[in-house]
């Protein structure tokens, strides 16, 4: 049988063609192929102190732990280091080739997208729903979720139980009836800690928002009080002091980690030998002091070798 297809139809067909061996291509793109390559991709969100800019003498300067950690693995595989910038409700997609968000407590995937990195790393929090379409590094940065408010706001810190799980209860109790922000596709996302029962008012940026503009949001009074995570909290407490306090957490204990795509076994496998071997010799520690100085008072067992540390 004879098909006859008009020149626009021949088009999208080789573009369809095309654009799924290309993506096949980079979806089979591992250890040995990035080396052959030559460059190793890095995708981030501009986050915290993991990736961060700095304006200095009219040039704008990457930093973070994150980017000089992703810079040493880099130089360590003998390529060379490329950042790709990315969004939070992107980033994934960026990785993996899919599109794919957690909406209304569910993880949906949607249409194909171009590959744009090799890892992600910028203080991704592991969630069960990102560890079906990826796969993690070993953990190397803690983290949790708390509330925070302006110091004035009648929302009053709890005491500690001793129990993590009985103080987010307290603190989800805490919330109801009160204005607070959140973030959907991040760590901060009101479904992945069941925030939708507490009877609080969740609300969500109508844009999408970076994770530093959380606790100026709050100062503006855009909102009582707001979720962030540990990290974030560290530097908004030393950026905003007396202004800002910790009411408690709305999570368990948390970690952080890089991330891979499924079909990158030994990139992944070789990011882990170099942290550990940055974590033997010292050099980690020294990058989170540069970073995040604060942290080693709140999780100090983390960062000793063979230790865990508790909220």
């Amino acid at each position: 049988m004879k098909v006859t297809l008009s020149y626009s139809q021949i088009s999208a067909a080789f573009a369809t063609v095309a654009l799924t061996f290309f993506s096949s291509a980079l979806l089979a793109d591992d250890l040995e192929e990035i080396q052959k390559r030559g460059v190793l991709r890095h995708l981030g969100v501009s986050y915290a102190n993991f990736v961060s800019y700095i304006d200095q003498n009219d040039f704008q300067y990457l930093t973070g732990l994150d980017v000089e950690i992703v810079q040493g693995f880099a130089e360590s595989i003998g390529v060379e280091y490329q950042y790709v910038p990315a969004q939070w409700n992107n980033v994934f997609g960026k990785l993996i080739g899919q599109d794919a968000q957690f909406t209304n407590n569910a993880l949906t995937l949607g249409k194909q997208v171009p590959i744009e990195g090799d890892l992600i790393a910028n203080g991704v929090t592991i969630l069960e729903w990102r560890t079906q379409i990826a796969d993690f590094s070993t953990d190397y940065f803690p983290s949790a979720v708390w509330l925070i408010a302006k110091t004035e706001s009648d929302l009053k810190p709890i005491q500690p139980s001793g129990s993590s799980a009985k103080d987010i209860v307290q603190v989800k109790q805490l919330m109801r009836g009160k204005d607070v922000l959140a973030m959907e596709h991040s760590c901060l996302d009101p479904n992945l800690y069941q925030l939708y029962d507490t009877g609080a008012n969740i609300i969500l940026p109508e844009q999408q928002r970076k994770l530093s503009e959380m606790v100026p949001a709050v100062l503006n009074s855009n909102a009582e009080s707001t979720l962030l995570d540990v990290p974030d909290t560290l530097i908004a407490l030393e950026k905003w002091p007396g202004e800002i306090k910790v009411i408690g957490p709305v999570s368990e204990e948390q970690r952080m980690a890089a991330v891979f795509r499924k079909d990158s076994p030994n990139l992944r496998i070789e990011f882990n030998k170099y942290l550990s071997k940055i974590k033997k010799d010292g050099s980690y520690n020294k990058l989170v002091e540069k970073y995040y100085p604060s942290v080693f008072y709140f999780y100090e067992g983390y960062f000793t070798e063979g230790s865990k540390s508790k909220l």
